[in-house]
């Protein structure tokens, strides 16, 4: 996820190469909650299942391989997606940047995991707009 430029000074100058250790080198390549592979488009459904081309499976939102396959009507919201890695802190304190402070997340899984910090967040700023 792109940083923004007023939190930029709170992350160190080798940033992009320790991001690139936590996602390539220790999550080798994909999201370490749900086990999407970086780069690559996959197709998912709108409760978060998605389909393992390389297992020739689908998965659940955990990464879990699911016994059945979605109905025609939960398959008619299929869409692709391009899977992206970013590294994410566990602590959400862009400060602490210990290895084993960071995990390597996809969009979905990120977004999931900062879900409370966001809402945080835009409660502040519908505050300081009052």
């Amino acid at each position: 996820m792109p940083i923004r430029p007023e939190f930029r000074w709170l992350y160190p100058i080798d940033w992009p190469q320790l991001s690139a250790l936590v996602r390539f080198r220790r999550a080798k390549g994909a999201c370490q909650c749900c086990g999407r592979p970086h780069g690559q488009i996959v197709c998912v459904l709108s409760d978060g299942r998605w389909w393992d081309g390389a297992r020739k499976a689908w998965r659940d939102s955990a990464g879990r391989v699911l016994r059945s396959s979605p109905t025609a009507a939960e398959a008619s919201s299929l869409r692709t997606t391009r899977v992206i890695l970013a590294a994410a802190h566990r602590d959400h304190d862009p400060t602490n940047n210990r290895l084993r402070n960071l995990i390597a997340l996809c969009q979905r899984c990120h977004m999931a995991h900062d879900r409370l910090e966001h809402r945080r967040r835009r409660l502040i700023t519908l505050f300081r707009r009052k």
